[in-house]
């Protein structure tokens, strides 16, 4: 009998260690941050909408990280990871640019080996961006002037603005889904790109609030994700 149970409480004492042992792994600790840049300027976008892949190298395979990763409206991203090898990836056709692409068409991998913290910036080419975006309130009306400036110009790849859009909102989410005010104008009606003007009524705000936060975003023609100009928080 004392043998029978020698051989059930061992085992038992095992797996009970080796469960501590697995329980016991340090979580993650490395931080994995950047943006999406264009030239040293950062691509805006809408948060939650543009999504990235990370996956990491190991035990034979390389595994997803995450399956809902998205940059933030300011175009950044952070992930708290191990020490390790990585790739991250933009799938095609995601934002309000062009992510480079292997000889056959696929969105290429960009390799990040993690030992400690490391800040790794993502190089695109947006169709368009917007420049010397200029935001202020008077009288209850919001007013923006900016430029929007087209960066890829050849036959091929270059896209007509669809539209261009003046959000405002009562938080710092400012976008298509995030506003109290918008006011859009046809890409068919812009006279000069670098000089464009769109005003919006501010609406009654409930608690009332003496700011507003706003920013203007393009809309580029067969193109799903905008590109924003940067955040800015406006006095009424």
């Amino acid at each position: 009998m004392k043998s029978f149970l020698r051989y059930i409480v061992f085992p038992t004492l095992f797996l009970s260690l080796y469960s501590c042992k697995k329980d016991n792994y340090s979580p993650p600790g490395t931080f994995l941050t950047g943006a999406i840049m264009y030239k040293g300027d950062s691509i805006n976008v809408e948060r939650n909408q543009v999504p990235y892949q990370l996956y990491q190298y190991g035990f034979g395979k390389v595994g997803q990280i995450g399956s809902n990763t998205t940059f933030e409206q300011n175009g950044s991203y952070s992930q708290v990871l191990y020490n390790g090898d990585y790739k991250l990836i933009i799938p095609n056709g995601q934002g309000p640019f062009i992510w480079k692409q292997d000889a056959s068409g696929n969105p290429d991998s960009l390799a990040i080996t993690l030992n400690g913290n490391q800040t790794v910036n993502l190089d695109v080419t947006p169709y368009y961006m917007i420049r010397n975006a200029q935001i202020s309130a008077s009288g209850g009306i919001v007013t923006a002037t900016f430029k929007a400036e087209k960066i890829i110009t050849d036959s091929v790849m270059a896209k007509d603005i669809e539209r261009v859009s003046l959000y405002v909102n009562k938080t710092q989410f400012v976008s298509g889904g995030d506003n109290i005010a918008v006011q859009d104008m046809a890409g068919s009606d812009i006279t000069d790109p670098n000089n464009i003007t769109l005003s919006v009524t501010v609406p009654s705000i409930t608690p009332s609030q003496n700011y507003i936060f706003a920013r203007v975003g393009i809309k580029i023609a067969n193109v799903e994700d905008m590109i924003f100009s940067p955040l800015q928080k406006i006095p009424l």
